[in-house]
């Protein structure tokens, strides 16, 4: 049995519930319901998205979480994304989610040639802004401050959702000091549940 398989399993978790998240970010944007009144509306679609960036980075410290808990031994306790992102990284540079496009392969014996993505998707940086932007929403106005800008919000949750679903739609989660990986498909076709799968080099384990 692979040593990352039950890791895997709490992975693929993770997924599902960002796309319940997700399932929730649509029925407001939808019109299917509201909270009331357009602020709390707006609030509540703006903590289904931090949740959903958590999500994402506690994804990543399953996937690491061996090396990551050695370097760190309070991981249990870091709550903060943005700060757990960092940290991430010193661990394993190639610790976020690698977005990616499968397509027929026209090669010989090849199922699928593999593309990476390159724009669209969800990055770091939009990561952190996200962040920063959905919790100064979870806390009342200061009544001597700005005001918020809630059309802000309204005009950039169908962004931020496209960015979400183009990075983990179909993507690689990758180890550090492994040649191996894991893909994970969001859905395949006919099917709503998320699939994945583990691949190492040929001869890696003897």
């Amino acid at each position: 049995m692979s040593k990352h398989l039950p890791a895997i399993h709490l992975y693929a978790q993770q997924m599902r519930e960002i796309k319940r998240r997700v399932e929730v970010i649509d029925f407001f944007l939808m019109k299917g319901g509201h909270a009331l009144y357009q602020p709390t509306t707006i609030e509540s679609v703006c903590l289904q998205f931090r949740k959903i960036l958590e999500l994402i980075a506690f994804g990543s410290l399953i996937a690491n979480k061996d090396r990551y808990a050695a370097a760190y031994t309070k991981f249990a306790s870091n709550w903060n994304a943005e700060l757990l992102l960092k940290d991430l990284r010193r661990v394993n540079p190639n610790f976020y989610p690698a977005p990616i496009e499968e397509r027929p392969s026209e090669k010989p014996g090849i199922k699928s040639d593999v593309i990476p993505i390159t724009d669209g998707f969800l990055t770091e940086e939009d990561f952190v802004t996200i962040y920063k932007q959905c919790g100064g929403m979870l806390h009342a106005a200061n009544p001597y401050g700005s005001k918020i800008g809630h059309h802000f919000f309204e005009k950039a949750f169908p962004t931020w959702r496209q960015k979400i679903i183009r990075l983990l739609n179909c993507h690689e989660v990758h180890f550090v000091d492994e040649t191996g990986i894991w893909v994970i498909h969001m859905q395949e076709d006919g099917d709503d549940e998320v699939h994945y799968y583990e691949f190492a080099l040929v001869g890696e384990h003897g």
